[in-house]
């Protein structure tokens, strides 16, 4: 007698039902925007840093205020992808305290 079994694949079995293709363009959608944010407090961040390595002329207090907006945006980002954690963004970004500050942080 020999042995009969299911063929078997590295995904498993799914079924794709309309509430499941929902939930992965969902945490697709997510995670892209969790990208444009991140990209944002990048861009946000090296301005800042670039004003400060010339000395630049202008309003530093206004790239403060935009560099603290975008680190919100992506706070908030992350806690929508269920990430509560912010100390791993903080240390990999490098935010400044001056920025985190403004966000009520510390």
């Amino acid at each position: 007698m020999s042995n009969l079994r299911m063929p078997q694949s590295s995904f498993g079995l799914t079924f794709q039902t309309g509430a499941s293709i929902l939930d992965y363009e969902i945490h697709e959608e997510r995670g892209y925007a969790l990208g444009v944010a991140g990209r944002k407090v990048e861009v946000a961040l090296q301005a800042l840093k670039d004003f400060d390595a010339v000395g630049g002329e202008g309003d530093r207090a206004q790239l403060v205020k935009a560099a603290a907006k975008a680190v919100w945006h992506y706070f908030i980002q992350r806690e929508a992808c269920g990430i509560r954690n912010q100390r791993p963004a903080i240390e990999h970004y490098a935010m400044p305290r001056e920025v985190l500050a403004r966000l009520g942080a510390s």
